[in-house]
């Protein structure tokens, strides 16, 4: 943050100071008292277990100010500011100094993709403009303030990621970035533990227009069954991307080699432009055509989005090669869809084809199903073996003995042992998919078969 005061965060907050020098300039917030500088405002956060109130006394030690809801008054030489709610506060701070900026924001939702998008997105953008967005995967309530406390005024334009871990948090994070661009990817399964069916998930994700400002536009994947219908719906000049004829910003002509993508970029009552993708898969078309479309409508020049767009390779599916065959890696999350779009990918390639999966976790009441049906979509492709881990993966391989009793399965009770079976079993040319929820910590697999484990 930049040029911003105790006084400025005590407005913002509707709170009140206790102590402490009013005109002090605050540069970014701390959340860690273990952490933190001299000009950095310390957040107490009250969790499930531990209230960060406890630890003030320690993070004033590195910090020079402090947010507080447990007390009414103080005497120290470092400001003390007592709000309610910590956290609701620093949402407060973070929706101010994104108004005081007042740089376009594009905010990006979706049940898949959202992240390889969000990286998209900036990456063409960067082609012309400065461009800020979302470190990691800060999207919740508390790494969404912390994101916006770190745009600079140097800034053109900044992408930011908007995640949901219960209901109506969508609406809260879009009302403190008040986007100009609001960016809905694929309404899928995740999170159907807790929001029951698809079409509450869609309404979650839907909400994201609820912030948006005025004269701002809405980008939604006109292949998604449930955003589809939206055409006409909204207040706001809605554009559709994807493969159909429904669709604003539509791809054509596609083809894949073992390095990447081509298409064609068809405007709507406009011009077709070349596309080359350094990434495989019809889900990274769509998240380019998302990209492609807001450069567009952003002033930025199609062809230098689509050059840039040569050198992408993003983060969360990394396509690496180790000792002759190639590890195709996405071990940070996985639902339906996303499963299914990484089968696409690895069927696309040559040679021998491996899956390696494990869990999809918070799937809900249907768990057992969605697992089934991801079985038999990889039963249907040209993938040749099938190796999981976890309980619920089972499933997959019963599905896919199923539809093809041919495809080679075995099922293993650990990570260990998957991984010393994989290291034996992997020759030179073989293409290997690992890909699983987060919480069933494939990256250990990773790790042992491409020799960073340590």
């Amino acid at each position: 943050m930049e040029h911003v005061t105790i006084r400025d965060i005590v407005e913002a907050t509707g709170g009140r100071l206790l102590c402490g020098n009013p005109d002090m300039e605050i540069t970014g917030f701390s959340i860690d008292s273990r952490q933190g500088q001299p000009d950095h405002l310390f957040v107490p956060i009250i969790g499930e277990k531990v209230d960060a109130h406890r630890f003030i006394e320690g993070a004033l030690k590195l910090n020079g100010a402090t947010l507080t809801s447990k007390h009414d008054e103080m005497d120290s030489d470092k400001p003390w500011i007592r709000v309610d709610d910590t956290v609701k506060a620093m949402q407060q701070i973070g929706t101010a100094y994104r108004d005081r900026l007042n740089l376009p924001v594009v905010a990006v939702t979706g049940s898949v993709g959202k992240t390889t998008t969000r990286e998209m997105i900036a990456w063409a953008l960067a082609s012309e403009k400065q461009v800020f967005q979302t470190i990691g995967n800060q999207n919740s309530q508390i790494g969404v303030p912390l994101t916006l406390s770190r745009m600079t005024k140097e800034d053109d334009i900044a992408v930011l990621e908007i995640g949901m871990s219960e209901r109506g948090q969508i609406e809260t994070l879009t009302t403190m970035i008040r986007p100009n661009i609001a960016v809905v990817t694929i309404i899928g399964v995740c999170h159907i533990e807790y929001l029951k069916t698809q079409e509450n998930i869609c309404l979650e994700k839907m909400d994201i227009v609820k912030g948006l400002q005025e004269g701002g536009k809405v980008f939604l994947n006109g292949d998604d069954s449930f955003l589809a219908p939206y055409a006409g719906k909204l207040e706001f000049d809605t554009y559709f991307y994807g493969m159909g004829e429904n669709c604003d910003y539509r791809a054509m002509n596609i083809t894949q080699d073992t390095e990447g993508t081509n298409f064609d970029l068809v405007i709507k009552g406009g011009e077709t432009y070349p596309v080359r993708l350094g990434v495989l898969g019809m889900h990274n078309v769509q998240n380019a055509l998302a990209a492609l479309g807001i450069c567009h409508q952003s002033g930025v020049s199609i062809e230098a989005a689509a050059a840039a767009l040569t050198s992408f390779h993003g983060q969360r599916q990394k396509i690496v090669k180790y000792n002759g065959y190639t590890l195709i890696e996405d071990a940070y999350n996985a639902s339906p869809d996303s499963m299914k779009a990484a089968l696409n990918v690895l069927a696309s390639m040559d040679g021998r084809k491996i899956a390696v999966l494990a869990d999809m976790l918070e799937l809900g009441e249907k768990e057992k199903d969605y697992h089934e049906e991801v079985g038999a979509y990889l039963g249907q492709t040209s993938v040749n073996e099938l190796y999981c881990v976890g309980p619920l993966s089972e499933y997959m391989i019963k599905a896919a003995k199923e539809v093809n009793p041919d495809c080679n399965t075995e099922h293993f009770t650990s990570n260990e042992e998957l991984a010393a079976f994989l290291k034996g079993h992997l020759t030179e040319g073989d293409k290997v998919l690992i890909k699983g929820s987060n919480g069933m910590k494939l990256s250990e697999v990773i790790e042992r078969i491409d020799g960073t484990a340590q």
